[in-house]
This record gives C-alpha cells, structure tokens and sequence, in this order.
C-alpha cells in the first residue's frame, strides 16, 4: 500500500515539492505542474503531456530537451483542472502553438478540450493528440472510445521528438496522430493499488489468478484468468497485440512496463518469454524498453505496449532525450538553447494571476442576505460529503478508480472557500454560486471538477444578483442540469449523476409552487433515483469497459447529487424556520 504521507489529501503537492527540489535542473514549477527549465528556442511548438498523479515516471518525469516542454499535474488519478492546463501553457509557449497529448478518459478530454478552446480563443494555436492504445477497452469498430494507458509514452515521445526538430505544428500534430494510430497495449493486473490514506486497495485479484485488461487509474480487469507462468503470461500479453498489426512494416517499438510493485528482476524475466515471441513473428525491435514506465501508485502486473514504426517514426523514437526519469542518446540541440528561467519566478503564480482580479458586481439586499445562505449550506454539503468520502470511494472502486469520494471533498472544499471569498467581498447570490464553481473546477479537476465547475457557473448566471423567486431558483436548476447534460454527454439512463440531477430538477420544477414541500419532494425524488442506478450499466465513462462489475452498487456521482442536496435543503430550511 502507500503508506508514506503527510496529510492524504495533499499527496499530490507535497510529493511535486520534492520532484521539483531533486530535478530542479531539470524543471521549475508553475501553477498547475512543471515547465522545463530551459525552454526550447523561439517558435517550437510546445508538446504539454498530463494526467493524474500516480503514474510517475508519467508524467513530471518525461518532461526535458527532446521530450516535453510541460507537464499539467491533476491529483491521484484525476485529470488536471482547464485551469492548470492553460497556466502550464502560458508558461512554455515559445510562438509556434502548443499541443496537449493525453489519454483518452472523460475528465482529460473535458478539461484539456476546455483549455483548448481557451487558448484558440486567446490566439494561440492549440492543438490536441488523444492516446487510444488500450485493445481491452473497446473493439476495433469503436478505436475513439479506447483508454490511453501505457502507449503514452511512444506516442508522446514522438511527439516530443518532432517538435525539437522544430518542426511545424501541423506536422507535429500529424506525427503524433500517426503514432497513436499504430500503438497498441495489454494489461495485465496482479494486485490492486492503494490509495495513500487507506488501508484496503482498490480491487483485488485472487491469489493464482490475473485480471486481464486493467486500467490506468487503478481500475479492475476485464476478465481474470489463471495466473500461469511467464510463458503463458507472455502469450496473453503479445497474441492480442499482434492480432491488430497494420501489416505493413516490421519495425516496432516494443515497451515492457511494470506498474508500481511488479520487480525488475520479474520484468526481465517476462521479456526473455516475449522477445522470442516477437522475433519468431517477424519484427524487428527497435530500442526496446522495459522497466515502471506508467505506473498505477502501487498496483502489481504489468503492460505491454507496441508501437508499429516506419521510415517517419523510427527516427523520433531513437532520437536523443534528456528527462529527469529518462534518457537517449548524449545531445539534444535545444538543451541549450535558451538562458534558464531564473529561480525568482518559480511559483508561475505573479502578475498573470494578479491581472485575472475581476470586480464584484452590484447586488441587491435580498441577494447578499441568500449568497451568505448559500455559504452556509455549501459548508453542509461539504460536512456531508466528508461523512461519506469513504463509501463514495468504496462505490466507485467497484468498476473505477475509487478517487471520486477525495475528488468531490477537494471540490466541495474548494467551492466553500470560492463561496466564502466572494460573499465577503459583497458579491450576490448568483455572483457567489458562479465564483463557489470556478474554484471548484480549479482546484478539483477531473471528469466531476468540470462538470460541477461549469454546471455552478452556469446556474449562478441564470440566478443573477438581483431578486430570486422560486420560478427563477427552479430554471437556474435545469440550467445546471442541462449544462451537465450538455457537456458531459450523458443521457438519463447512462448510469452517471444526471440519473440523480434530472429527476430532482423535474420534481422542483412541477412542484415549485406549491410551497416548502417542494424542495423536500425534489431531493426524495433524486435520492430514490440515485439509488435505482444500481440496477443499470454505465455506458459512458472510464467505468464502462466494467460495466457488468458496477451492476448492483449505486453510481457514486448520483449519491453524492443527493447528499449535496439533501444537505443543502435541508440547510435552507433551517433558516426558513429561524427567520
């Protein structure tokens, strides 16, 4: 298990601290991850990769001359916030666009995609390549809804590579499109992974067995088989990689990668039973790599990944790098091509954030009296939510990763102190709600980050800062709703929180006037609903692939909806009755 920590909720930070301090000639931090420490010349493409904590060497570790000029760091297995995302951008532009490369789970795309669009929308070309290589996450007709695991680190390589030659972005773009289109990785599970702060992992697999198709964020297999030997291990690992070989050239890059307990000497072992293999296949393996290259905290087993290379490909991936978790070659043209950036502006915080102060604008008396009610029940919902942290983790361990009750204590928390901030300053209700969602989604990240980030915004807008009435409270619920609908994809159905929102705004809508019963029916209508999740089947989401497993347990975003609602009514009509 992890077991070394300070205080399990600030994991990620304090372990970045001590990355930076041992790299420091390596990378300077920046709000939202690391930068290199020497830039790259005037007008080279910034290649940013990130992703959760968790995964060390991705994906501080990979940043450097000839690999990336960035790293956005989210927390344990989260997605790093939009917000992080254009802060560790706006520290590596060098004037030829910027490219985030990530893997493909809903929290990433949501909030580098919000990046993205913030960046075009700034003037500066931003790009995306999202990493699809896992086979086990869904069949070759659906390739686009594949995770990215361990095929990261070819994909982002070449990337990283392209970009050093100082090539254009639209042809560094294609390059790393090209690499993911011809990478492929198997997984396989031998003991789950611990969250730092708990004493039991996050799944199991039985002593004998392995669990086949496992995810990057600690999440179960798809199937479990009986262990084997290496032998037999090797052969559940290449058979299915093969069988999507493009067919059109026998190079390729080959990574054996351990995932965080699995011992180099068991590594090694393995690839002795998987290099034949190969050879007897035909290929020719181009500088091949095993070692913890993306890891999952402290889970055991291993990855396979392979890369089909061509006359494009083959040069990137041999060509030099110097990283703080790995190395190429002896020279890498832009290591010194830049003075590096002094020690004084190490916190990436300074004047950019000074300048985004925005003014607080002008409410009425009604309006301040309710953003100070809407503090209070925020600070419920979070007494809540940390009643529950546990279950909602024990919940979403069932077919995920098991970070949603730490993620949505990180969020609510933020959003609290958002609430609080504004509401001192004199900010109305809707003012408060808008700014309590900006905070949630800065700090909290992830697929929940984004999603309760936006939705508050959105609900804060609808309300304003004048006078509310029940009709206006009831529309700014379905704007929530709809936003969440809106942005995330889901539909009623898909097993996700809008099973929950949707039945609580319906329910407030058709009974808003009929008194101070309304709230009350609405939160029983979303509780009954979150509850009756347990009889569907994710169909969106990284809890998909282990669909059948969630069968039976309640969706953990649904749950945690009704908690925050109940205690956020129930808040409010506690005022009602002492007014």
């Amino acid at each position: 298990m992890t077991k070394i920590h300070n205080d399990p909720a600030t994991f990620t930070e304090d372990a970045m601290r001590g990355f930076c301090m041992v790299n420091e000639r390596y990378v300077r931090a920046v709000r939202g991850g690391v930068v290199r420490r020497s830039p790259g010349p005037d007008g080279k493409v910034a290649v940013l990769v990130g992703g959760g904590t968790g995964h060390y060497p991705a994906f501080a570790g990979w940043v450097g001359p000839g690999f990336a000029d960035g790293a956005v760091v989210g927390n344990i297995f989260s997605a790093p916030s939009a917000q992080y995302a254009q802060s560790v951008a706006r520290a590596s532009e060098r004037g030829g666009g910027v490219i985030f490369a990530y893997g493909n789970h809903a929290g990433d795309v949501m909030n580098f995609g919000m990046a993205t669009q913030a960046l075009l929308d700034a003037g500066v070309d931003a790009r995306q390549v999202v990493v699809t290589d896992d086979i086990h996450a869904a069949g070759t007709d659906e390739i686009s809804r594949r995770r990215g695991i361990a095929g990261d680190f070819t994909v982002f390589k070449v990337l990283g590579a392209a970009a050093e030659t100082g090539a254009p972005i639209d042809e560094v773009e294609r390059l790393g499109n090209l690499a993911n289109n011809r990478t492929r990785t198997v997984g396989i599970g031998l003991s789950g992974c611990t969250m730092p702060g708990k004493a039991e992992p996050l799944f199991t697999v039985e002593a004998g067995t392995m669990a086949i198709g496992l995810g990057l964020h600690g999440e179960p297999g798809i199937t479990t088989v009986e262990l084997g030997t290496a032998a037999d291990i090797a052969h559940h690992l290449v058979e299915p990689l093969l069988a999507e070989d493009p067919g059109d050239d026998r190079r390729i890059a080959v990574v054996l990668n351990g995932l965080g307990t699995t011992k180099y000497e068991e590594l090694f072992l393995l690839w002795a039973e998987i290099a034949p293999l190969l050879t007897a296949a035909g290929y020719d393996l181009v500088e091949p790599e095993v070692g913890e290259i993306v890891t999952s905290l402290d889970m055991g087993g291993v990855s396979l990944t392979i890369t089909w290379l061509n006359d494009e490909l083959e040069p990137l991936w041999r060509a030099a790098c110097d990283t703080p978790a790995w190395r190429r070659g002896t020279t890498v043209a832009s290591a010194s091509a830049q003075t590096p950036t002094p020690a004084s502006v190490e916190d990436g915080a300074g004047a950019e954030e000074a300048a985004d102060v925005v003014e607080i604008p002008e409410a009425t008396a009604a309006s301040l009296e309710h953003a100070r009610s809407a503090v209070r029940a925020a600070e419920k919902a979070l007494a809540a939510i940390r009643a529950n942290e546990a279950e909602l983790g024990r919940l979403d361990a069932v077919a995920g990763d098991g970070d949603h009750g730490r993620g949505m204590t990180r969020g609510v928390s933020a959003a609290c102190v958002g609430a609080r901030e504004a509401a001192g300053a004199g900010a109305g209700l809707g003012t408060t709600i808008a700014r309590a969602g900006e905070a949630w989604a800065d700090a909290a990240g992830g697929t929940s980050g984004v999603l309760w980030g936006s939705a508050l915004g959105a609900a804060g807008r609808r309300l304003g800062d004048g006078d509310v009435d029940p009709a206006r409270v009831a529309a700014a619920v379905e704007e929530f709703v709809g936003t969440i609908g809106g942005l995330g994809g889901a539909r009623v159905g898909d097993k996700t929180m809008l099973d929950a929102m949707a039945p609580f705004s319906a329910s407030l809508g058709a009974e808003i006037g009929s008194g101070p019963g309304a709230a009350e029916a609405a939160v029983r209508a979303a509780e009954a609903a979150a509850q009756a999740t347990a009889d569907l089947e994710p169909r969106i989401g990284r809890a998909r692939p282990n669909a059948g497993r969630s069968r039976g347990a309640p969706d953990p975003g649904a749950v945690s909806f009704a908690l925050i609602a109940r205690a956020v009514v129930a808040s409010l009509a506690a005022e009602d009755e002492r007014c």
